[in-house]
């Protein structure tokens, strides 16, 4: 069952589904990427525009999306989203947002009480704030019946213990304490480190460098393959240069390890890509050439 905002495909016995929450341009695209010079965006118009980059208007373009898998009986949701009604001065996309996040996700046949696993990919704003709703001004778990996977090293750094990511950033405090703290208090919260399986098809792995704990979701079944890598990718162009970090790295060495590293392993093993933010259909082929990447094709869907 699809509408506008969602598109399905099958990958051995799981079921993706992408539930769309919104989709447009976001930030100049050497703000966004920017050690990636104009004339790489320019070379590439042919097929970045217009679903990853505006050339007029110079703005890249993103969706902020969440992909829900139906695999060995469960409903598993990777990443939230920004959610309603949050406060998150200095980012006017997902200041006291206000979205239909919850009916689109019902019209892709998923009832919040149905859904048994919440992976957040890191604890960035966008990933984590569908994971929890407003109940008469509380902050509760939007879904009830959930475990809420939660990188342990992400936990560490933008939790209380780590001071909230030091108290650098104001957003940070303001993001655990109404999305994460609350599944806490709920008992739903699980801490992994390393790597996690979740059941016969998925397992979470870490992949450093966007955040202490950011994350890839692998997909195994049958002969199929696909990797959800989270924020390791937020532009094409970065498939193109891996070395080319988004401005959200907080370690820029080491999250460009680790996209290389992604990249060469889904290249090899022909792991379909689900990217966080891609706009298009969401999900590429990526190949490999004396050692540089390429998009290969896109993933289709109905």
């Amino acid at each position: 069952m699809t509408n506008e905002n969602t598109r399905t495909l099958v990958l051995g016995d799981v079921e993706i589904t992408r539930v769309i929450e919104a989709q447009g341009p976001f930030a100049a695209a050497r703000d966004l990427v920017p050690h990636a010079g104009a004339e790489l965006w320019k070379e590439n118009e042919d097929w970045l525009a217009p679903d990853h980059w505006q050339p007029d208007t110079d703005l890249a373009v993103l969706t902020l999306q969440t992909w829900v898998l139906r695999s060995a009986g469960r409903t598993v949701l990777v990443d939230t989203g920004a959610g309603n009604g949050r406060e998150r001065p200095g980012s006017p996309l997902f200041h006291r947002r206000q979205g239909g996040f919850l009916a689109d996700l019902a019209a892709a046949g998923v009832r919040p009480e149905e859904v048994d696993v919440v992976v957040n990919t890191h604890l960035h704003a966008d990933h984590v704030g569908w994971n929890t709703v407003d109940a008469d001004g509380e902050w509760v778990p939007a879904f009830p019946r959930a475990r809420y996977l939660v990188p342990a090293a992400d936990e560490a750094y933008f939790g209380p213990r780590g001071g909230y990511g030091g108290g650098a950033r104001e957003v940070d405090r303001l993001v655990y304490e109404d999305s994460v703290a609350p599944v806490h208090r709920s008992g739903q919260v699980v801490l992994w480190e390393d790597s996690h399986r979740i059941d016969g098809h998925l397992t979470l792995e870490a992949a450093p460098g966007h955040t202490p704990g950011s994350s890839v979701l692998r997909l195994a079944s049958g002969s199929d393959r696909a990797v959800f890598v989270g924020d390791v990718l937020h532009s094409p162009v970065q498939v193109l240069q891996p070395s080319r970090n988004s401005c959200f790295c907080m370690d820029e060495g080491r999250a460009a390890v680790t996209r290389r590293r992604i990249l060469g392993r889904a290249a090899e093993h022909g792991e379909l890509v689900f990217p966080a933010h891609f706009g298009g259909t969401g999900a590429f082929e990526v190949r490999e050439e004396d050692g540089r990447f390429a998009v290969a094709g896109w993933a289709s869907g109905s």
